[in-house]
């Protein structure tokens, strides 16, 4: 079995889905934003503060290299992996890329309490998210090879949208 990958921005639902995902599947999840922390010891915030975007930037591409190597499990990706072409052709030659898609609107209300996101300490969170969103959705295009609406939609619906889906594509990811 390949490899699923989750992307899409922050607050998309890819550590939710991947879990439940996961669970379905009888296979390993990982969170690539987790496995950084637990690799460095410290949260994703305190590494921005002292190595900047750039550090922890780095500091990700060596652990999707690593996480795409492994084998039939599921891997969620931070919102700004894509960033970077090294990660793009990983995820891309590790398995079936799924993209988590929605509005800037919608990643908003689930994100706008949550102070562990770097990217949104500013005056205006959500021109941030919209910028953001502008910049990377042609990543995610660019990689999927499944692109789901979150929306409103419960977490089941969006699991079974992705169960229909690779069964559609079996054999080609």
């Amino acid at each position: 079995m390949n490899n699923i990958i989750l992307t899409g921005l922050m607050g998309a639902g890819k550590s939710t889905i991947g879990k439940a995902l996961a669970r379905q599947r009888h296979c390993p999840f990982y969170d690539s934003d987790r496995e950084i922390e637990e690799k460095t010891g410290v949260n994703i915030s305190t590494i921005f503060e002292i190595e900047g975007e750039e550090g922890f930037r780095d500091r990700e591409e060596s652990i999707i290299a690593e996480l795409c190597e492994m084998e039939g499990c599921i891997i969620a990706t931070g919102g700004g992996s894509l960033l970077r072409e090294a990660n793009r052709q990983a995820i891309m030659g590790s398995g079936c890329v799924v993209y988590l898609k929605a509005s800037p609107a919608q990643l908003y209300s689930r994100i706008k309490h949550d102070k562990a996101r770097p990217l949104m300490q500013t005056e205006d969170p959500l021109k941030t998210l919209t910028d953001i969103f502008i910049q990377r959705e042609p990543y995610y295009i660019e990689t999927a090879n499944i692109i789901i609406p979150t929306g409103r939609q419960h977490v089941s619906t969006t699991l079974s949208q992705i169960k229909r889906y690779l069964k559609q594509i079996e054999g080609l990811c």
